[in-house]
């Protein structure tokens, strides 16, 4: 089997580039290498490990190193292996030694800095507490001070913590299965609520048979508030890879119709896969990007009810998706609003009269949620807001979300 630390690099200096997610790498990789999947297990907590914890990670480097200035490709392995000596609890010989034959320069300098780190791992643990919160828990500063605006510093202390920890396993039984009630015979799981369930592991027989769908407790919210009804002509604006699709199609117990449309051909590729396998069949499928003007078939169609999950920032997933902090931009955040408008202000004429729309995220932030809301509705007056609903990590323990029911006039 190739070194698991010279995978882990590999996807380092890819992922360095900007243009790829690093569970996508890992993925990559895994196949192409045909990893079982215990050596994958171990690739994900390497790479993860590192990703989560670069300030953190770097701050230890310069100190060991005196400062020293380490060039890029030696700075990742210096990073692999003292993440796996501080933070990750390896087996010290393990990590020395098997990262020093990953490591393609400066063979030496990487052997002496990684023996230092073990040799003073109590003292550096011991100083983390006192480190600012930005280096503590490898965050950009910009991003730890926007995120200070809306939380004191106790829930913010708390949310940063929580973005260092794997994320938990969750998964929604699925009720549409024609033999859902085998779903019970699985075992380590533990009831959450409304039919979600944590998870001591992945069932992946369950989720490849369709009994269950992995997702976080959180992405109820928006198609529970919209509550489609059996026999609703329902929209799913931005659903792929359809796991609230499929939660609005159990409610509406397969009944009606739900058009689930997405700008990418993939994504809904992908998604009619899950959709099959989960037994929905009151769903059409649509390839459309709403930021674009309708086709004269879309032009005609109006809708009871509407579901637009819009992209967004991603900041109340951050502990899922450990890319997010390191590459999104302050001015990320106002273009990404301007775009939520857009779209909602699109959506909302093509509802019927009477009729509801949710929008929703899975960010935190206000300007992302509540602000894009607020400006629709002194937009149009004539528009009410009937309910909105939050999930946040610091305060509920699930990953972060928004969501805000619409209504349209009757008339």
């Amino acid at each position: 089997m190739p070194n698991a630390r010279s995978l882990a690099l590999e996807v380092f200096h890819e992922w360095n580039r900007g243009e790829a997610f690093a569970a996508a790498l890992i993925d990559e990789i895994a196949t192409q290498d045909n990893l079982e999947s215990r050596d994958t297990a171990l690739l994900q907590s390497l790479v993860y490990g590192v990703l989560r914890n670069i300030s953190l990670l770097d701050h230890w480097i310069s100190i060991l190193a005196n400062g020293k200035e380490v060039d890029q490709k030696t700075r990742w392995v210096l990073r692999l292996g003292v993440a796996q000596l501080l933070i990750l609890d390896m087996p010290a010989h393990a990590s020395v030694n098997e990262t020093v034959k990953a490591a393609p320069r400066a063979i030496g300098f990487v052997n002496a800095i990684l023996r230092r780190a073990n040799r003073e791992r109590a003292e550096l643990l011991t100083l983390v507490d006192s480190l600012p919160l930005a280096i503590r828990f490898s965050h950009p500063s910009w991003l730890v001070e926007r995120l200070g605006r809306s939380m004191d510093q106790a829930q913010l202390t708390a949310f940063l913590e929580w973005n260092q920890m794997p994320a938990e396993v969750y998964v929604r039984a699925n009720k549409l299965h024609p033999r859902a009630e085998d779903f019970a015979l699985i075992h380590g799981m533990t009831p959450v609520r409304n039919g979600f369930y944590h998870c001591e592991s992945t069932p992946r027989d369950a989720l490849m048979k369709g009994l269950c769908y992995a997702q976080d407790p959180s992405t109820e919210i928006a198609p529970r508030l919209l509550h489609p009804r059996p026999g609703e002509a329902v929209l799913d604006a931005c659903a792929a890879p359809g796991g609230k699709t499929a939660l609005m199609a159990e409610l509406m117990s397969n009944q009606g119709q739900i058009m689930a449309s997405d700008a990418s051909s993939a994504r809904l590729k992908r998604m009619a896969g899950n959709l099959d396998r989960l037994h929905v069949d009151n769903v059409r499928a649509a390839l459309h990007d709403w930021t674009r003007p309708a086709p004269d078939w879309l032009k005609q169609q109006k809708f009871d009810a509407i579901l637009l999950d819009v992209p967004c920032s991603n900041t109340g997933v951050m502990r899922r998706r450990v890319d997010v902090r390191w590459r999104l931009k302050p001015e990320d955040f106002p273009t990404l609003a301007e775009s939520q408008q857009r779209l909602l202000r699109t959506l909302i004429n093509t509802l019927k009269p009477g009729g509801r729309v949710v929008y929703s995220t899975c960010s935190i932030e206000p300007e992302e949620n509540e602000q894009v809301v607020q400006i629709l509705l002194k937009e149009r007056p004539n528009l009410k807001l009937l309910e909105e609903k939050r999930s946040h990590p610091a305060v509920d323990g699930f990953d972060g979300a928004y969501a805000a029911m619409i209504q349209s006039p009757s008339t």
